[in-house]
C-alpha cells in the first residue's frame, strides 16, 4: 500500500535520480522483527526506463576519461570511511548480523572502492604484439585493449548486503559499463545508501541505478538483451537458472560452498590445535553461518582427531550469541525465522540418520544455537548441501589422500582450508582439491577482495575480485596497424 508521510518509503535510484513506485516493501531486523525502513519498489515501467537510459549511455560512458571514473570510485571510498559506523549498524539492523562483523564489512567495502580506483587509473592500457614474425606479418603491431560487453546487471545477495553490492557496482564503474544493482529483498537499504553516495559523483545520468525488484519480476530483467552481462551472487538453483534462461549472455556465478576445514596430521601441537579450533569455531558460525565460505565441514587426521574436537566444541560453546547491536556478540540471528527453521529441520535429520550433537542443536525464533555434529551421513541434506547457517560437522579422516577425497566428494567446490606446516603438503593440497580456493594454515573463510574469488563444479562460473570482474565485463578488440618500419 501507498506509503504515508509519516512511513515516507524510502527511494530508490533511477539512472542516477531519486524515483518512487507505487508499492512499496517493509524491511524489519531479524534480531526483534521492529520495522527498519519501507522502501519504494520500482514500477515495470521504472524498470524500463533504467534499461533504456543504461543502453543510451553506454557509449559515452566507455568514453570517460580514466581519471573522471577514478575520482568517483575514490570519493565513494572517502564517504564509506566517513560513515563506517552510521553504514554499519544500518547492515546489522536489516541483516542481522553482529557489529563486529557489521564493522568488517564497512572495512571490505572501502577496499573495493580503492582497489577499483587503482585499477581504473591502469585499466585498458593495451598491449602491442609485433607480427612480423612470419613473412605476411611485415611492418605489422597488433595493440589489444579491452572494451565493455555492454550494460551489466549485477544481483546481490542478504548476506553481505553492501560489499557484495560493490563487488558488481566497483569493477563496472572501473571500465566505464553502465550498471543496474538489484539488492536482494531482504536486506536493499545498504544497496540503496550506496546509490546516495553514487549520486554525489559526477558520472554520467544512466550509468548506474538502484532498483529494489522483488525476485519473482527478474526474469524479465535477466532475459533482457539490452543487459549482456548478468552478475549473481546467491543460491545455486536460482543461479543456474539466471544461466539456462539466458544462454548466449555473459553469467557470472557465485552460488556458495559446503566449505571443508582439513587439519592434517603434522598440525599437532597444543598451540596448533588452539588455534585451529578457536579459528574453526569462529568461522563456522560468524555472519550467523551465512557466508559461502564458512566452515561446514572439519575433517581432522585421526592422529589429531581426539584432541581436535573438545577444543572445537569448548571455542564454540564460549562464543556469546544475542543482540548483534552489542558490540561483544559474536553469533545473532539468521536472516528470518523461515531460515532458522530450515537449519533446525536439516540438523535433526542429520541426527535421526546416525549424526551424534556435541553442542547446541537449539532455536529461538531466528536465532540458531552455534551447533556441532560428528559423523554426519554424507546422503544427509547437512552432508552434502550448504547449511547456510551456525553448524559444523566434525569427522575423523586416514591421512591427506582420505581427507582430500572426502572434501571432493560434495557437488560444491568453493573454498577450502588446509592446516599444516609442511609446504609439500600445500602443493599437494593445491593440486588435488577441486575448488576455486586453498587456504593453507586457515580455515576456508579468507577472501581478500582483489584475488579472483569463485568456485568449481556447483559452486558456479567465472569470478570476483576487482580485476577479474572488470575481465568479464569487458572483451578484447584488436587493432592492426600496418606499413610500420618496426
Amino acid at each position: 500500500m501507498p506509503a504515508t508521510k509519516e512511513t515516507a518509503a524510502r527511494a530508490f535510484w533511477l539512472a542516477g535520480r531519486q524515483a518512487t513506485g507505487e508499492d512499496t516493501l517493509e524491511v524489519t531486523s531479524p534480531w526483534d522483527g521492529r520495522p527498519v525502513g519501507t522502501v519504494s519498489v520500482p514500477t515495470d515501467a521504472q524498470v524500463e526506463e533504467a534499461v533504456a537510459a543504461a543502453t543510451a549511455v553506454g557509449e559515452e560512458f566507455a568514453a570517460t576519461p580514466a581519471h573522471v571514473r577514478a575520482a568517483a570510485l575514490d570519493h565513494i571510498c572517502g564517504r564509506v570511511t566517513e560513515r563506517a559506523e552510521e553504514i554499519a549498524e544500518l547492515i546489522s539492523a536489516e541483516n542481522g548480523k553482529p557489529m563486529k562483523w557489521a564493522r568488517g564489512e564497512v572495512g571490505r567495502c572501502v577496499s573495493v572502492f580503492r582497489l577499483a580506483a587503482e585499477e581504473a587509473r591502469r585499466f585498458n592500457s593495451g598491449t602491442a604484439q609485433r607480427l612480423d614474425t612470419d613473412a605476411g606479418g611485415a611492418g605489422k603491431l597488433a595493440l589489444t585493449r579491452r572494451f565493455p560487453r555492454g550494460a551489466v546487471l549485477g544481483i546481490a545477495p542478504f548476506n553481505f548486503p553492501l560489499n557484495l553490492c560493490a563487488h558488481k557496482v566497483a569493477p563496472a564503474i572501473a571500465v566505464g559499463t553502465p550498471i543496474i544493482l538489484k539488492p536482494a529483498p531482504a536486506t536493499p537499504l545498504s544497496g540503496l545508501l550506496l546509490g546516495e553516495l553514487l549520486a554525489e559523483t559526477e558520472l554520467p545520468a544512466g550509468s548506474w541505478s538502484v532498483l529494489p525488484v522483488p525476485n519473482d519480476r527478474m526474469p524479465a530483467l535477466v532475459r533482457d538483451e539490452r543487459l549482456p552481462v548478468v552478475s549473481f551472487t546467491g543460491s545455486a538453483p536460482v543461479g543456474w537458472s539466471i544461466l539456462d534462461s539466458a544462454p548466449r549472455k555473459r553469467v557470472t556465478l557465485e552460488l556458495g560452498g559446503n566449505g571443508a576445514a582439513i587439519v592434517l596430521g603434522d598440525y599437532a601441537s597444543e598451540a596448533d590445535l588452539d588455534f585451529a579450533a578457536q579459528r574453526i569455531a569462529t568461522f563456522a558460525n560468524y555472519q550467523g553461518g551465512q557466508s559461502c565460505i564458512s566452515v561446514q565441514r572439519v575433517l581432522a587426521d585421526a592422529t589429531v582427531y581426539d584432541r581436535l574436537v573438545p577444543r572445537i566444541v569448548s571455542a564454540v560453546e564460549a562464543l556469546r550469541t544475542g543482540d548483534p547491536s552489542d558490540s561483544a556478540t559474536d553469533v545473532g540471528p539468521l536472516v528470518s525465522e523461515e531460515a532458522a527453521k530450515r537449519v533446525e529441520s536439516w540438523v535433526e535429520e542429520a541426527q535421526s540418520a546416525g549424526a551424534k550433537l556435541l553442542t547446541g542443536g537449539t532455536r529461538d525464533g531466528a536465532t540458531y544455537a552455534p551447533t556441532v555434529l560428528e559423523n554426519v551421513p554424507a546422503d544427509t541434506r547437512m552432508g552434502c548441501d550448504e547449511v547456510f547457517g551456525p553448524v559444523v560437522s566434525v569427522a575423523s579422516v586416514e591421512g591427506e589422500q582420505d581427507a582430500y577425497a572426502v572434501a571432493n566428494d560434495s557437488p560444491y567446490g568453493l573454498q577450502a582450508g588446509v592446516f599444516t606446516h609442511d609446504v609439500q603438503a600445500a602443493f599437494r593440497a593445491q593440486r588435488a582439491l577441486e575448488v576455486g580456493g586453498v587456504i593453507v594454515g586457515d580455515v576456508p573463510s579468507y577472501r581478500a577482495d582483489q584475488m579472483p574469488y569463485g568456485g568449481a563444479k556447483q559452486s558456479g562460473v567465472g569470478r570476483e575480485g576487482v580485476e577479474f570482474a572488470m575481465e568479464d565485463y569487458t572483451y578484447e578488440r584488436v587493432m592492426v596497424l600496418t606499413g610500420l618500419e618496426l
